[in-house]
């Protein structure tokens, strides 16, 4: 048995970033293949996106300061995208506040924050489904950073589970941008989800994105199979 005189306290905490590190990247950063794939052109990929931020450049520098640009933190599964090291505060219409939301990159030309159902439920507000971009007669709420604060007259929404897909997989599939899809999810919690939104462009590869309700609703992290159906 180790003494607790035998480490120190710098080096404790260095041991348990390390391990958190380690069990968020196994859990929530690898992406899910399914045990059987669809026998398309690329791998089917599923990932659960958890509440995140869009920002313009201008209000980036509203919330943290003239010239300020987003760091990486790490790249996510479509090339050029990333998490930044910046996260905000988002309070809501009821000044219900949700603290830390990180934002991904790189900057957009709308700001937009994409919530969870059960977000909503605590900002007490019903969240408009929609997909990212789509912000007709969505709530607003204020953003919060260390520098400033933006007022956001819309944009807050839960965004609509699709696929994103390029021509090839398009093909395969048989389907069109703005089609829908259904995901089968087999193991312990297996389930289907319906009404999985196409969006097809050429620069992406094919990627599922559920909330985080949804992946833990299935428990994605336990899944046998996975399948995507016409």
């Amino acid at each position: 048995m180790v003494s607790s005189g035998s480490l120190d306290r710098k080096a404790v905490e260095q041991v348990v970033r390390r391990m958190l590190s380690e069990r968020w990247t196994a859990k929530a950063g690898a992406p899910r293949k399914p045990a059987v794939s669809n026998d398309g052109p690329n791998p089917l990929v599923v990932n659960v996106s958890a509440r995140h931020a869009h920002v313009t450049q201008a209000d980036l520098e509203i919330l943290f300061g003239p010239g300020a640009k987003l760091t990486k933190l790490k790249d996510l599964y479509q090339q050029g995208e990333f998490a930044s090291e910046q996260t905000i505060n988002i309070i809501g219409p009821r000044s219900r506040m949700i603290p830390n939301i990180r934002i991904l990159g790189p900057c957009r030309d709308y700001t937009q924050v994409e919530l969870a159902y059960t977000d909503g439920i605590f900002l007490g507000v019903d969240l408009p489904l929609r997909i990212s971009g789509d912000h007709r007669g969505t709530l607003g709420g204020v953003l919060v950073g260390p520098h400033g604060a933006v007022n956001l007259v819309q944009g807050i929404i839960r965004a609509e589970r699709h696929v994103h897909m390029h021509p090839d997989d398009a093909a395969h599939y048989g389907v069109k941008d703005a089609d829908y899809m259904k995901l089968k999810i087999e193991g312990p919690c297996g389930l289907t989800f319906d009404r999985v939104k196409v969006r097809v462009n050429p620069k992406v590869k094919l990627e599922i994105h559920i909330d985080t309700d949804e992946g833990n609703a299935c428990q994605l992290a336990t899944a046998t199979r996975m399948e995507l159906l016409k």
